[in-house]
């Protein structure tokens, strides 16, 4: 997503896939989360995920196209909102959006996206095939 393109709007059907509170062990001295912290925070709603759709162990590979809209503060109520993206051979790529709901403000507040890609692995950490499970078609 670019800076040009709308502001997706907030996906009220959906339930975020983490929903948390900053506090100010997350944030620098001036009270702005540090973008680390969303990252990972990202990561971990990616990674549950993709372990969901697939049903396997999977480990991050890659972020792409990763995008900071708005900062985040402490005390932000902060939703990671994640739906599959891509899904190949042996990874699989899963959007993340969130949204922070400020004290004192009505409209959620869309803040950081980006692509995660996880690969799914085998007992001994090699890449292996993404399977489907019964009766299940795996597309995004």
């Amino acid at each position: 997503m670019t800076r040009n393109e709308p502001t997706p709007i907030f996906p009220d059907h959906l339930s975020p896939t983490i929903r948390t509170h900053t506090t100010t062990h997350d944030a620098n001295p001036g009270g702005d989360i540090f973008g680390g912290w969303l990252l990972a925070q990202m990561d971990l709603a990616g990674g549950i995920t993709a372990y969901g759709y697939i049903r396997n162990h999977v480990v991050t590979v890659g972020v792409e196209a990763m995008s900071f809209h708005q900062p985040v503060f402490v005390g932000d109520e902060i939703m990671f909102f994640t739906n599959v993206h891509r899904v190949g051979n042996t990874s699989i790529t899963i959007h993340i959006a969130a949204w922070v709901q400020r004290n004192g403000h009505n409209a959620p507040l869309f803040v950081t996206d980006g692509l995660y890609t996880f690969v799914s692995v085998d007992g001994n950490h090699q890449p292996q095939s993404i399977k489907k499970t019964s009766g299940e078609v795996l597309k995004p």
